[in-house]
């Protein structure tokens, strides 16, 4: 294959993304240099988070640059090398972006073990959605047997594993989901304790029949108006991990709620705790994470569910479908073969 491709950043979006902010390119499949090794992706994964790549306002991390190749993680087959710590073969984890071919100096370059499952986990369950929810549930929800647990985006890469692992844990696990295939799969599959769906104009009654005795950990995945259907349940001490806000990445200006005043006394008379965070935060917690979890979907005590899209070319399609909830289950990209 003499012709490698991209996708790049066309221009950055006003609101909701839209395909003319991308450019498909094609580009000469470029040659390893010294200590070199060239990469053919498999796997590409698409997270919420790129969306804020794609802007240009401050962040935790710099900007797509207008013309770049659009940020992401990759699964890839090493197709030459001139790196002795990497074979013609490896499967390997790099942050290579939207494209089907990368050159790699090493660094950063992540062997994968194929015995700890099909190779596209180590992108989702398995990698970066597994360990963000893993981490943000234990070490900063803190979940206690008895307590309950809401989680929202249910039936995503990082909410699925959320309310598995609480349940795990002895809590409850209730979700909050867009429809009734979710919510059904949440309960009937994954097996919480209940789920909502967010789209029912009784959200906030019906979420809080679900939670008789409040809620004591709440993992924040979306904000809006889910989040408003759960503030006024939490639990004196409630803790809330702030991991993403799906509802207003695409929100043109950043504005307070009317009920602000309103949030941050509730805040300061139950005691609750929020707090934001990266997974790169608790990059210590690797080890424990890879143990634990790979243990738990060996054992089938955490399932989780692949939504793929074929070709390189679906990339920007999927990944708008995916800031509207058009997911079921971890949003991948198969950009090439397992083999070549």
């Amino acid at each position: 294959m003499s012709q490698a491709k991209r996708i790049v950043l066309a221009a950055r979006p006003v609101g909701e993304p839209k395909p003319s902010d991308f450019r498909l390119e094609e580009f000469a499949v470029p040659t390893p240099g010294a200590g070199e090794v060239l990469l053919r992706t498999i796997w590409l994964s698409l997270d919420p988070y790129m969306r804020g790549r794609m802007s240009e306002g401050p962040s935790y991390a710099a900007p797509v640059p207008v013309g770049g190749v659009m940020e992401g993680e990759a699964v890839s087959e090493v197709a030459a090398s001139n790196n002795p710590d990497f074979a013609v073969g490896d499967i390997v984890r790099i942050r290579s972006g939207w494209q089907t071919h990368a050159i790699s100096n090493g660094k950063g370059l992540i062997k994968v073990d194929p015995k700890l499952g099909p190779i596209s986990t180590s992108i989702g369950v398995l990698g970066m959605p597994g360990m963000t929810a893993y981490t943000g549930l234990l070490d900063i929800g803190k979940p206690q047997a008895g307590e309950t647990v809401v989680v929202a985006g249910a039936s995503g890469a990082v909410g699925s594993a959320v309310g598995q692992i609480a349940r795990i844990k002895g809590a409850r696990a209730v979700g909050i989901a867009g429809g009734k295939d979710k919510c059904d799969y949440v309960v009937k599959e994954l097996g919480f304790d209940a789920c909502i769906d967010h789209r029912d104009p009784d959200l906030a009654a019906k979420l809080k029949d679900a939670c008789p005795k409040g809620i004591d950990v709440y993992f924040e995945n979306v904000g809006g108006a889910v989040f408003e259907a759960v503030f006024p349940l939490l639990n004196p001490f409630a803790r809330v991990p702030v991991c993403g806000l799906i509802a207003h990445y695409n929100d043109t200006e950043a504005k307070a709620p009317k009920w602000a005043a309103s949030m941050m006394r509730a805040t300061l008379t139950k005691r609750l705790t929020f707090r934001g965070f990266i997974v790169s935060d608790f990059a210590s917690r690797h080890g424990d994470f890879l143990r634990d979890m790979s243990g738990w979907v060996r054992d089938g005590k955490v399932k989780y569910k692949e939504f793929v899209t074929e070709g390189l070319e679906s990339a920007p399609g999927a990944f708008m479908g995916l800031l509207k909830g058009a997911n079921f289950g971890k949003q991948l990209v198969r950009v090439g073969p397992d083999k070549a």
